[in-house]
């Protein structure tokens, strides 16, 4: 090993930089170093986990694998090395381990070597590395940490500042994406798109292979701006139509009085969620048949916004906990407490969520079950619980860190647990009829799997994780989480098993 560690001193100088190329021809290697510069000095502190900066680099120099198979990168007796079959690319001495600016350096040095001996480096240029690296090294991180090349960071600071859109949201299913929900209101519904019509293309740009968060973010654009869709319609039938695009905030909250109760559907938390909810809610009490229980439908609700969950906590909640959030980083630890007021005046609540409810309808639905304000019917959630942070980079992309964790009001995590419900449907109608005679009875069936998992904590061992998670296994939403939400509100007694008795004492101590 020493014997070739001196060959590659003898091929590449260690302690030396490669002379970059002049900007504007060829690989762009100053902006490179600055890009990862500037991400490894932002995530040494903040991801979720410590990682050393070299695993770091290491794990982003990995990612130029993506671009040529045969390149292989590895630390070797304080050496990075890039090597080929046959061939050393690329060797030089190691940074100090919390020297960013040095280990942005290497990398972009180390890329440069790459693109002088890859055809296929060559051919995907700066921003074709910088995102296969900085991809590979978040890769390694949890799901949801990501870079956001320039195009779609331009497309998410747009969303995130109000930009417009289509008025229709898009899921995946099945490896095709597919129009979830197209708002009354919006200008995807007035060129006759509808929820199950299948999204083959945008502005003639198929995608296929693409993934959900690149799609959302070439769907929105600024306001009066153009985009045209490929659809494959129910009937079969393909067409494409141009949209212009809307600030018109899509409605995320329906209500309807079905017989004696109030269902208010709210599919997604956006900037005016809570207001709208709260409007909603007021609206249906003023009804000349007030409501005898209110169901709040969050099923298939990925999420959005976390202070809109926080607000519609607070049309239930006159005061309590929402949830907290904690991280390495000081920044990222928060207690979110509502300080509204229940505008239901104390009626029942059953709150439904499936396998499709995910991250602030998650936290929502813990909140209000953790605060002994409402039964929560379904099936286990989706578990999306980390929260991002932002960083602008050089190059005019993002870098989105998970730096902290989202917790229930009792302490338990959201994230990969998910929301155990208290009544479970997706295991069947006679299985649901037996948990709601015992609900009727006073007996809670789930209330040892209830009590393990509010009791859990992270890390969660993956044997817990799967034994709590299959007690009441993740489904789609359907008829019988309705019929589970009548009986409840028409059976005092089984609604007041389902709460599982009064709140905890660590809850209610922070409640005076």
């Amino acid at each position: 090993m020493r014997a070739f560690l001196l060959l590659l001193a003898m091929l590449t100088p260690l302690a030396g930089r490669a002379e970059p190329l002049p900007l504007g021809r060829g690989l762009n290697q100053r902006l490179m170093a600055e890009v990862f510069a500037t991400a490894l000095g932002f995530m040494a502190p903040r991801t979720l986990e410590p990682v050393a900066m070299p695993q770091m680099a290491l794990w982003a120099l990995s990612g130029l694998a993506r671009i040529d198979p045969m390149l292989t990168s590895s630390i070797t007796d304080n050496t990075l090395i890039l090597a080929a079959p046959g061939r050393v690319v690329f060797a030089r001495r190691v940074p100090a381990a919390d020297d960013a600016d040095g280990w942005g350096e290497a990398l972009a040095d180390a890329a440069h070597a790459a693109w002088s001996y890859s055809a296929a480096a060559r051919a995907s240029g700066t921003q074709g590395m910088i995102g296969a690296m900085l991809g590979t090294l978040c890769g390694h991180l949890d799901p949801y940490s990501r870079y956001a090349a320039p195009a779609e960071a331009d497309a998410d600071r747009e969303r995130r500042a109000g930009a417009a859109g289509i008025g229709a949201t898009v899921a995946l299913h099945g490896g095709a994406f597919v129009i979830a929900e197209a708002a009354d209101d919006g200008p995807a519904a007035a060129a006759g798109i509808r929820a199950g019509d299948r999204l083959l293309a945008v502005d003639h740009e198929s995608v296929q292979g693409a993934d959900l968060q690149s799609v959302q973010a070439l769907l929105a654009g600024p306001e009066g701006t153009g985009v045209v869709l490929t659809l494959r319609q129910r009937g079969g039938q393909e067409r494409s139509v141009e949209i212009v695009r809307s600030l018109r905030p899509p409605t995320t909250v329906a209500a309807e009085l079905r017989a004696d109760l109030l269902v208010l559907r709210v599919s997604s938390f956006t900037s005016d969620t809570g207001a709208r909810l709260a409007q909603a809610l007021l609206d249906g009490l003023s009804s000349p048949r007030r409501p005898r229980g209110v169901v709040l439908d969050l099923r298939g609700n990925r999420g959005g916004l976390l202070l809109q969950a926080v607000a519609a906590a607070e049309t239930l909640l006159p005061r309590g906990i929402v949830a907290t959030t904690e991280g390495r980083d000081p920044a990222a630890r928060h207690e979110f407490v509502a300080h509204g007021a229940d505008l239901s005046a104390g009626l029942p609540v059953v709150v439904l969520v499936d396998g499709g409810s995910a991250s602030a309808a998650e936290v929502l639905a813990a909140a209000l079950a953790d605060q002994h304000r409402a039964v929560v019917v379904g099936s286990v959630t989706y578990g999306k619980g980390l929260v991002q942070t932002v960083v602008p980079l050089p190059d005019g992309g993002e870098l989105l860190v998970s730096w902290s964790r989202l917790l229930a009001p009792l302490g338990w995590p959201i994230q990969q647990l998910g929301v155990l419900p208290q009544v479970c449907t997706s295991q069947g109608a006679a299985m649901l009829s037996r948990q709601l005679e015992r609900l009727a009875r006073g007996d809670q069936p789930m209330a040892a799997a209830l009590a393990r998992d509010r009791a859990a904590r992270p890390p969660l061992a993956p044997e817990l994780l799967l034994d709590l998670r299959t007690t009441c296994p993740q489904g789609a939403g359907g008829a019988l989480d309705l019929v589970a939400a009548h009986r409840l509100l028409h059976d005092p007694a089984a609604y007041a098993a389902a709460l599982i008795g009064p709140p905890p004492s660590s809850v209610a101590a922070r409640l005076q």
